[in-house]
């Protein structure tokens, strides 16, 4: 075992899992990743203090100053319940001199907002869905080079939030009306891409310089009816009821084309490069019925739990969970601020 370590976990002050939970608990709970890594790594001899992290800096300076932690193992998604925030914190956690795991401020910033990302993929010859954005506030007007069938997202907030089946749009009138609810149910500006009709790829890598792929894991569904798009909306990301009604799985991809199977590493790591992430990050494609993959974006710090895609592929890859969490720790330790300069 790696020598014992004070590690501060920075969890949202609304997933803190309890010391003790009910195992009956343990499957379904909203704070199920938070309480994998923190016990995973308490098991491996760490001493582990976790922070619940609402609107206060403060808290994080504090906490620092009694624990004195070697790294922090940051699971933070937002800060203030602002998605793009969460660059601050660990520009924060520069200022402070305190190694962190996960993704530095400039990735972080690169691959957060989905337009933005998808221009600096574009400079890099990398293959991504056309897009436009259309902010809140502003007339709308979709540009003439943009082509059904689309799909809607929120420019910048993450797990799926406001995607569903309706998010495919096939006209004018559907792309704004979709367009709409993004501006006032969820308060985000919304960018609609290209839909790449074909199967949801996802592929894991952990690395600062040197990089290490994990295998291709494909989104399936085993009771979706034959017509329905093959996305990975907000219920199939967070409803364990939908789930099961619709059969969804993430296992290793079989069959890919040989092109594909050769392609797709090699592009995962063209993109972490090009949007400078360190650590960790799952990069989604969609692979079209040519077996051409298309780069959707960049998941830095993607989920973390136990039998999750990324972990299980870490661990098809030969990495189990306490091995991941290690090189993760391990990485945030060895990673230096100015390599961003």
């Amino acid at each position: 075992m790696k020598r014992p370590l004070r590690i501060l976990a920075l969890v949202d002050e609304r997933l803190k899992p309890p010391e003790n939970p009910r195992t009956s608990e343990l499957k379904t709970a909203d704070w199920k990743m938070e309480y994998d890594v923190v016990a995973t790594l308490a098991n491996a001899g760490h001493e582990v203090h976790t922070l619940g992290v609402g609107s206060d800096l403060g808290a994080i300076r504090d906490a620092i100053e009694e624990r004195k932690p070697q790294v922090a193992f940051n699971l933070l998604e937002d800060f203030h319940g602002v998605p793009i925030y969460d660059q601050n914190v660990v520009s924060y956690l520069e200022l402070l001199q305190v190694p962190y795991t996960g993704c530095n401020p400039r990735g972080l910033l690169l691959s957060r907002d989905k337009a933005i990302s998808k221009m600096l993929l574009a400079s890099h010859r990398i293959p991504t869905p056309e897009f436009a954005v259309f902010r809140r506030g502003q007339r709308f007007r979709r540009p003439a080079r943009l082509r059904f069938p689309l799909i809607v997202k929120s420019l910048n907030k993450e797990g799926s939030v406001g995607i569903s089946q309706a998010s495919i749009v096939n006209n004018d009138e559907e792309l704004a009306a979709r367009v709409k609810l993004m501006h006032e149910r969820h308060g985000t500006h919304a960018i609609a891409e290209q839909y790449v009709d074909g199967r949801e790829l996802y592929v894991g890598i952990v690395g600062n310089d040197r990089l290490q792929v994990f295998p291709t894991w494909e989104l399936g569904f085993k009771n979706l009816p034959d017509e329905a798009p093959r996305i990975a909306t907000e219920r199939v990301k967070w409803s364990p009821a939908y789930q099961k009604k619709v059969g969804v799985s993430t296992s290793a991809a079989k069959d890919l084309p040989n092109g594909a199977a050769l392609a797709i590493p090699r592009l995962a790591k063209r993109v972490y490069r090009a949007l400078q992430l360190n650590g960790y990050a799952r990069i989604d494609m969609r692979l079209d019925a040519e077996g051409r993959p298309f780069v959707l974006e960049a998941n830095p710090n993607p989920q973390l739990a136990y039998g999750e895609d990324f972990a299980e592929s870490a661990e098809q890859a030969g990495l189990d969970y306490p091995e991941l969490l290690q090189r993760i720790v391990q990485l945030g330790m060895s990673w230096s601020p100015e390599r961003t300069g």
